[in-house]
């Protein structure tokens, strides 16, 4: 094993942790498809679309990206659909619950990125759940897939975030994540999903189904695509790596080829378990990193191609790490995960 160095039963967690315009959110083909505002510091409506490049700052009003056109329905699920777990009005100001480290820039750019490419006519969000099953269930409006795309016909990665199974923590823990790969020319998908250990990870299956289903549309290449989670986001990855779609409700569909998990105290494993790269702080109070240490230590024992990483000083949900000692994790995960490709 490199570097520093399913699920349990009825999937009890602790919750505590250790674990477009209109036009931008439209369905492929066969799928079905508070903080007081503030004028985004580009006045949009009184600039030409052609003209604005970069409508928010970080004195932007969360509402007001919520709100904006461009995302159409999509814009209430950029931030915690439970305002209760995240605080601050502004992009700047912005803290979620369980996080650390959050960086007002990275924030910024998301938003920024994904208000162009919806502006431009792109495809930023999909819905995973017809509206008739969104009427039967209507927890399920609170899901889908926000697209960072990256280069036609690349493999894809699909991101999820921790949040305790309470909420969706995207902003810190999956969109960053996302778009760096998308950077990277990796096709790039962030879940948004149900809390709960079991409904997230049905969620993660249908998602996981969805962008087989519409390979074709969505360009992507499905041959070893890969799962990233932060904390509980961590733990669907490694269950649907574990068992595959097909367990959690999905299709019959390949197990991941590679599983990419941070800060958790997920210990459950099976002996075909995808090789999986790991990282978190030693000074994480909600997931010991001897803990994920220990998990990987065992796939390793099986045979099983493993990578981990354990910072010192650091505490949980850091996300990319920028301006910490973790900085450049991602790249390492990366090339974990390209190496599974040659084999």
């Amino acid at each position: 094993m490199k570097g520093n160095g399913c699920l349990a039963a009825g999937l009890c967690i602790l919750l505590c942790l250790a674990g477009c315009r209109s036009q931008g959110k439209a369905p492929l083909p066969g799928a079905d498809s508070a903080p007081e505002s503030s004028a985004p510091a580009v006045p949009v409506d009184s600039v030409p679309a052609e003209e604005v490049t970069e409508p928010f700052d970080a004195n932007t009003s969360i509402q007001a990206v919520m709100d904006d056109p461009v995302f159409g329905d999509a814009g209430r699920l950029l931030f915690p659909v439970d305002s209760r777990y995240y605080s601050g009005s502004t992009l700047g100001e912005l803290r979620l619950t369980w996080y650390n480290n959050i960086d007002p820039n990275e924030t910024v750019e998301i938003v920024n990125t994904l208000w162009q490419r919806a502006n431009a006519g792109e495809t930023v969000f999909y819905d995973i759940y017809t509206d008739e099953e969104k009427a039967e269930d209507p927890g399920k409006a609170d899901t889908g897939l926000f697209f960072f795309k990256g280069n036609p016909g690349e493999k894809f990665a699909l991101c999820n975030a921790g949040g305790g199974f309470a909420y969706v923590g995207a902003m810190q823990d999956s969109f960053p994540h996302a778009l760096t790969l998308s950077k990277q020319g990796y096709n790039a998908f962030a879940l948004i999903y149900r809390p709960g250990a079991q409904t997230a990870c049905e969620d993660l299956a249908r998602a996981i189904s969805f962008i087989f289903a519409h390979a074709q549309e969505l360009e992507v290449d499905t041959g070893c695509y890969s799962l990233w989670g932060g904390s509980a986001g961590a733990r669907m990855a490694a269950w649907l790596g574990s068992y595959g779609p097909a367990a959690f409700g999905g299709d019959d569909l390949p197990r991941p080829g590679a599983v990419i998990m941070q800060y958790t105290g997920h210990t459950d494993y099976t002996e075909n378990d995808p090789p999986t790269f790991a990282c978190v702080g030693e000074s994480d109070g909600i997931a010991n990193w001897h803990t994920m240490e220990r998990r990987l230590q065992a796939l390793d024992g099986l045979g099983i191609a493993t990578e981990f990483h354990h910072y010192p000083d650091l505490p949980h949900g850091f996300g990319l790490g920028t301006g910490t000692v973790a900085e450049g994790w991602i790249n390492q995960a990366v090339v974990f995960w390209e190496a599974q490709m040659m084999g």
